[in-house]
């Protein structure tokens, strides 16, 4: 009796710290245990959405929540995925940083947490040991399962020396839950000074709270999640990698680029993930920009050899 208090207790507190007590470092080991305690986010989050049905809405909440849809949505594709993942260009420090910070406040834990999950996805995707494939464990687990799971709480520091180096990064992913919460702080005064200062646009803090962070969170979590999820059951395969990814129009609509996933698990070093003019990619075309602003430098682009290499096409082996 005491032993289930004190892992249950241990499992509250990192939420808070995510180091505290002893933290396995082996992960992807044993078998697919769920923790349960760690469903408690998850239910939090979905349930506070239901807020909509006292707080109401209006134009200005709905725009917002939009707003915080695109450009955290953006900070997970350009940076948690595409840098600090794949390192497929370069940027700043500074601009590391404050990129971190944005992608951690879509609740989707730390980037170095984030970075070391996905390394291994493509190192072991839809094997047995890829932590979320559909193939292998079913749609519900890849979308949402694999999160709660013990063996998967902890960070492979190991998988990500480029990044454990600098302490800002790994102070973030130790205090994973901090951002977030400091988001939905930031979601609530906003409402409130905006009825304020401009009452006529009838939002309120708590309406604020539920739609700017909430629901644009919810939205955005199971739009990522689709990538693990759907991009291996649906879409067309322009390239025979060895796994089942597959290009997906309409992912890509929900993911500002990363729908392309065929493309992206062919050839992973690319900056840029639909290889054509018609696959729209609009990640790659705000990293652009950033580009042109000097905020970051050096996309890779996908060589035109390489990506006209198909249908026999096999994953080149200068692909990260």
């Amino acid at each position: 009796m005491i032993r289930p208090l004190k892992n249950g207790l241990l499992a509250f507190v990192r939420f808070f710290d995510t180091s505290a007590g002893h933290v396995d470092k082996r992960t992807h080991i044993g078998p697919n245990k769920i923790e349960w305690l760690r469903w408690f986010p998850f239910v939090l989050l979905h349930g506070m959405c239901l807020g909509v049905i006292w707080v109401g809405t209006s134009p200005v909440a709905v725009a917002v929540c939009l707003a915080m849809y695109v450009v955290r949505m953006f900070a997970i594709t350009g940076f948690y995925h595409r840098y600090f993942s794949h390192r497929t260009f370069k940027a700043p420090r500074a601009v590391q940083f404050l990129m971190a910070v944005l992608g951690n406040s879509a609740a989707q834990r730390g980037p170095l947490w984030w970075a070391s999950h996905h390394r291994h996805h493509h190192k072991y995707s839809d094997e047995v040991e890829d932590a979320h494939s559909p193939h292998q464990h079913g749609f519900m687990w890849s979308h949402i399962g694999w999160i709660t799971a013990k063996k998967n709480f902890a960070t492979d520091f190991e998988s990500v020396p480029d990044l454990a180096k600098f302490p800002e990064l790994v102070f973030l992913d130790r205090f994973d839950v901090l951002v977030p919460v400091l988001t939905g702080f930031a979601m609530f005064f906003l409402g409130v000074l905006l009825n304020h200062l401009w009452p006529g646009l009838e939002t309120s803090g708590m309406q604020m709270l539920i739609w700017g962070f909430f629901v644009s969170t919810i939205l955005l979590f199971h739009g990522t999640c689709t990538i693990n999820s759907l991009s291996h059951l649906i879409g067309r395969r322009r390239y025979q990698t060895s796994d089942d990814s597959r290009n997906s129009w309409i992912l890509a609509i929900i993911t500002l680029g990363e729908g392309w996933h065929n493309n992206h698990h062919y050839y992973q070093s690319s900056t840029r993930n639909g290889f054509y003019w018609y696959e729209y990619d609009v990640t790659f075309y705000m990293l652009t920009v950033m580009s042109w602003l000097g905020l970051v430098r050096d996309l890779k682009p996908v060589p035109i050899a390489v990506r006209d290499r198909r249908p026999e096409a096999t994953v080149p082996e200068e692909a990260a």
